[in-house]
């Protein structure tokens, strides 16, 4: 169901309190923002506040795409008022719900935020500053990894991975990718891809994307090894997915050159490092043993806990 944009308007008491307010004054666009949600009323709850929390009237506008929800993700979305537009849908698909989301945009820049991250209102405007330099067509922020109730082998696992360059450097594990008009119109031109915002990330040359200094996301990873290997079964699937399909860089891949480097500079990594490889290869083994077919999500609830 769609909605049409309304702005915040001043209340009767607002007005009589100050009579020098006779018309709402809207602010200049930060951004779109596109909202992927399936059962996310915990996540939506937590980054809403922050991605609207010091923005005036219009100067945000959220996109919520409710896919296959069974929760109250979608009354959650709706009762932050009229800044935020709700799509549902009924099938949990991202897929779909990023076609959905991307169906209903006309104001740009446009940014895709998973629901399970925080993004700050200045977040947003420290990206959309990095798409003002000229040939910048897209830009992530920084990523924080809340590392709270992390069992130890995760940990170590994320310490490797925090440091593979590609990881680095790419915008993909961020959950938060912003997008100008002309590059928003090359990801529409884009097949979709499982592993979407990998496939964004490898749309760009590095000279055309940015990481933006300014702009932190609050990412939370799984939090225990099970759930970690479950979310790498998902990753593997889908960069096979954009092999086979010609849309992977060299810079996309990690070399034994890189792993070998991040131990030589910090020796003391080199137990993580083991079970960074250990992780690695029985995600590809399961990945390459499962029977043919849709690939599936592979959602990691364990980082949805309270």
């Amino acid at each position: 169901m769609h909605c049409r944009w309304r702005h915040r308007q001043p209340t009767r008491q607002s007005i009589a309190d100050n009579p020098h307010l006779e018309a709402p004054v809207s602010s200049p666009l930060i951004a779109t923002v596109i909202v992927p949600a399936h059962n996310e009323e915990s996540g939506l709850r937590r980054l809403l506040p922050q991605l609207l929390g010091s923005a005036a009237a219009g100067e945000v506008k959220v996109i919520v795409v409710c896919n296959g929800c069974t929760d109250r993700s979608a009354a959650e979305a709706r009762s932050f008022g009229p800044d935020v537009e709700v799509v549902e849908l009924p099938v949990p698909s991202k897929v779909a719900a990023l076609e959905a989301g991307m169906a209903v945009v006309g104001d740009f820049p446009v940014a895709f935020v998973d629901a399970d991250v925080v993004l700050t209102t200045d977040g947003l405007r420290a990206l959309a500053a990095q798409l003002r330099h000229p040939g910048v067509l897209a830009a992530a922020p920084r990523r924080e990894l809340k590392r709270e109730r992390v069992s130890w082998a995760a940990r170590w696992y994320y310490d490797v991975w925090e440091r593979l360059p590609t990881v680095q450097a790419g915008l993909f594990g961020r959950g938060v990718i912003m997008l100008s008009t002309a590059g928003f119109s090359r990801i529409a031109a884009l097949p979709r891809f499982m592993s979407d915002d990998l496939a964004y990330s490898e749309a760009f040359r590095p000279g055309e994307r940015r990481i933006a200094p300014d702009a932190i996301a609050e990412v939370w990873p799984a939090r225990t090894w099970r759930a970690l290997l479950n979310r790498r079964i998902r990753v593997v699937r889908g960069v096979n997915e954009l092999n086979r399909a010609g849309r992977l860089s060299a810079s996309a891949s990690t070399g034994p050159r890189d792993l070998l480097r991040i131990v030589h500079n910090e020796p003391l990594l080199v137990g993580p490092l083991l079970l960074f490889l250990i992780t690695t290869a029985v995600a590809r083994w399961v990945a390459r043993s499962a029977t043919p077919g849709p690939l599936a999500w592979n959602r990691d609830d364990s980082s949805r806990t309270a």
